[in-house]
C-alpha cells in the first residue's frame, strides 16, 4: 500500500522538478539538398559540400570571436522525421541496433549534430563547409570545436569496429528515415 502513493509522489517530482522543455531555433542551415535521400549521412562524407547559417538576428552579439575557429559543432532538429523508433538499421549495417548506439534521426528528441568547417562570418551569415542536413533544417546551437577537448584517444566504436575502414564518402541517405 505504501508503494502506490511513493509512486505518485515520485510522478509529481519529476514533473516539478523537469517541467516540459521546449526550444527556439536561433537560426536556419541552407544547403542544396532538398530532400533526405542522397545526402551525405555524416559530416565528414560532405568535404567541399558549402552551406550557409542565417543566424536570427539577435543572435548576432553571439558571434563574437567565433570567426578565430575552423570548425565548429551545430546542434539542430530533424524537422522531416515524423515517427520514432527504438530500434533502426543504420545506413553502415543491414541490421537493426538501438536508436541510441546509432545516429539515426528517428529518436526520441530529434536533435542532430554535426562538425562542419567555418569558412567565414558575414554579419548574420555563417558560410560553412562539410554540410549533410536537409535545406531548412531549424539550427538549435552553435558551438566551437576544441581538438584538444573534443579528440579522444583509446575509443571504442561499438558495432562499427566489425565494419571496418568504411568509405563515408560513398554512403549516402535515402528515404528510410523520411516521413513523406
Amino acid at each position: 500500500m505504501i508503494f502506490l502513493p511513493c509512486v505518485i509522489l515520485f510522478t509529481l517530482y519529476r514533473k516539478t522538478m523537469h517541467p516540459e522543455i521546449t526550444y527556439e531555433p536561433i537560426g536556419i542551415i541552407t544547403t542544396p539538398f532538398k530532400n533526405i535521400a542522397e545526402m551525405p549521412f555524416q559530416s565528414r562524407g560532405a568535404e567541399g559540400i558549402e552551406g550557409i547559417i542565417e543566424l536570427n538576428r539577435e543572435f548576432v552579439k553571439g558571434l563574437t570571436d567565433l570567426d578565430g575557429f575552423s570548425h565548429l559543432i551545430l546542434l539542430y532538429h530533424f524537422h522531416l522525421v515524423g515517427n520514432t523508433t527504438l530500434l533502426v538499421i543504420p545506413f553502415m549495417d543491414d541490421k537493426p541496433h538501438g536508436i541510441f548506439a546509432t545516429r539515426a534521426p528517428v529518436r526520441p528528441n530529434p536533435i542532430g549534430m554535426s562538425v562542419v568547417r567555418l569558412q567565414k562570418i558575414e554579419d548574420n551569415l555563417l558560410f560553412i563547409e562539410g554540410v549533410d542536413m536537409v535545406d531548412g533544417t531549424p539550427l538549435l546551437d552553435i558551438k566551437p570545436f576544441f581538438p584538444k577537448y573534443d579528440n579522444h584517444v583509446d575509443v571504442r566504436y561499438g558495432w562499427l569496429e566489425e565494419k571496418g575502414d568504411l568509405d563515408i564518402t560513398a554512403i549516402k541517405s535515402d528515404e528510410r528515415f523520411d516521413s513523406k
